[in-house]
């Protein structure tokens, strides 16, 4: 207990009680909470405050335990599609170009830290702007229950390519490759079945807890000795257990840990470095170009045929700059590259596109539903998997989300009429898996507006509407979609707590179902059937 005190600076818990307070500041106004945390570090920043090696250390374990939760989610063969490797590849080349081509047109004026900057500094900084941030993606992806969505696979998928190239770029400016030893790593790949069967005995307890988090520190170990990256161990070993039953569950005992430990980082990125009129200025530029970046994603995504509604929810997922900026501004700097100034260019413009972002993708739908007409023209014929025109018009009752809740529900309504129902899961995998097991699901997003474009007649017959989705605000977000199509008919959701309930009520939900507070319920019911025969 004593050494653990005393890597903790006494100045560290009251950091952690600013940035709750601005946490739930932002919260109340609509905002996500990592915005008020990184409020919290330029406030602090701006103060004279200074983070200790503990707020450092939560913020690696944080990013350590994000990129194995990632890898729990990820199969290889996601990466290997068109959409993902080809927009990624492409997007970040033609950026690099782009931001390339406008800091060598700044560098012919006075403006500081841009005069006579030299085509390859150009080439880094341009490098340096092409990546999104892989935090702030996966968290809100996660707050909205859409990790597994089309839009949100493919946005991962392409922030791991990404980093694969960051990794590529860190080795080589540094000069440290990896070491023959790396080689030894292929070995993890039959291991991984000796590790399968410890993960089978460990329980749904403190042990998970336990084995999970001793799997990303030991795998962002082992490859940091063989000179390689340590996100990206952790992100591989989590790869390694994504074929595994328990990697959901595993993935959410970890949530709240991760949670926890990237406030650490949220802070440090503010508290990083104090920019001045001119860091800031140069940033705003940076911001100004993101509209641009946003939109080549948009572009590209079309280009390989997603819908414009996905190609609109993924590219906003992706509207961001990243820490890996943060990253090559230090190598930038210490190699004599740049001036120490561009750090905190670095740092502004990462934490002004986050503020930007967030409360952005809020609003996304809306907005696409604005511009809907404008967004269709880009949109090409040809369809993916998964995205193609569903027949629908017989049924009369649909669940959204096939989770255990959900296909529960399903099981017990097919007894009764299987002709008229159908299920939506938003994981593809999981949809093919239903229907292997002769039920009628289809891969669908109900929080898509267009995902009622590919089932134009379902809402002609359709009378009871199940929401079993995985988030509240995944929940929320399909009743508002409902209602914005017309939808009269009826709607039950599930949820876990009592404000939940309300909220749902307000926005037309009839039916609300605890699964805590129902689950009980049933116990007690069926326990007192058995203790009266």
């Amino acid at each position: 207990m004593d050494t653990q005190l005393i890597s903790i600076h006494y100045s560290d818990p009251l950091w952690i009680a600013i940035a709750f307070v601005c946490g739930l500041a932002t919260r109340s106004v609509g905002l996500p909470p990592l915005v008020g945390f990184l409020a919290a570090g330029f406030l602090l920043n701006a103060l004279g405050a200074e983070g200790g090696e503990f707020l450092g250390a939560m913020a690696d374990l944080g990013i350590t335990l994000l990129l194995f939760s990632i890898g729990l989610k990820l199969k290889l063969k996601s990466l290997v599609r068109p959409e993902v490797w080809g927009v990624a590849t492409l997007h970040m080349s033609v950026t690099t170009l782009l931001v390339a081509s406008m800091v060598l047109l700044l560098s012919y004026t006075r403006l500081p830290l841009l005069s006579d900057i030299e085509l390859g500094t150009a080439i880094l900084i341009g490098f340096a702007m092409s990546f999104s941030s892989t935090v702030f993606a996966v968290k809100i992806l996660e707050e909205l229950g859409a990790t597994s969505a089309k839009h949100g696979s493919i946005a991962i998928g392409v922030l791991v390519v990404q980093d694969i190239a960051a990794v590529v770029f860190i080795a080589v400016s540094m000069g440290k490759l990896p070491t023959p030893l790396a080689l030894a790593l292929v070995a993890l790949i039959p291991l991984r079945f000796l590790m399968y069967t410890i993960l089978d005995k460990v329980g749904h307890g403190e042990l998970l807890i336990l084995f999970g988090i001793t799997l990303a520190l030991v795998g962002a170990d082992i490859f940091e000795l063989v000179g390689i990256k340590a996100d990206v161990g952790a992100l591989v070993f989590g790869m390694l257990f994504a074929s595994h039953a328990k990697a959901p569950e595993m993935a959410k005992a970890l949530l709240g840990f991760k949670e926890l430990f990237l406030v650490g980082f949220f802070l440090s990125v503010g508290m990083t470095v104090m920019p001045g009129w001119t860091e800031v200025m140069i940033a705003l530029l940076f911001i100004v170009f993101l509209p641009l970046k946003v939109a080549l994603y948009f572009g590209l995504f079309n280009l390989f045929s997603l819908r414009a509604s996905s190609s609109w929810r993924t590219s906003l997922n992706l509207a961001n700059y990243s820490e890996f900026g943060l990253i090559v501004g230090a190598i930038a700097v210490s190699s004599g590259w740049l001036p120490k100034e561009w750090l905190a260019v670095f740092a502004v413009v990462m934490s002004v596109s986050f503020i930007f972002a967030a409360p952005l993708v809020n609003i996304r739908d809306s907005l696409y539903q604005t511009w809907r007409p404008t967004l269709k023209r880009f949109e090409r014929y040809k369809r993916l998997s998964g995205e193609e025109n569903l027949d629908l018009s017989s049924v009369k009752v649909v669940v959204f989300g096939m989770g255990r809740m959900g296909t529960a529900a399903y099981n017990a309504m097919e007894l009764d009429d299987p002709s008229h129902l159908v299920g939506v899961e938003l994981d593809q995998e999981k949809a093919t898996q239903h229907s292997a097991e002769g039920r009628n699901v289809v891969y669908g997003d109900a929080t898509n507006p267009d995902f009622w474009t590919r089932a134009p007649e379902l809402l002609v017959g359709l009378d009871w509407v199940l929401l079993t989705l995985p988030t509240h605000t995944a929940n929320m977000n399909a009743a508002l979609r409902l209602k914005d199509m017309g939808y009269r008919g009826r709607i039950a959701a599930t949820t876990k707590f009592r404000d939940e309930e309300d909220a749902l009520k307000a926005v037309g939900v009839e039916h609300t179902f605890n699964i805590y507070t129902e689950a009980g319920l049933g116990f007690a019911n069926e326990l007192q059937s058995f203790v009266s025969k």
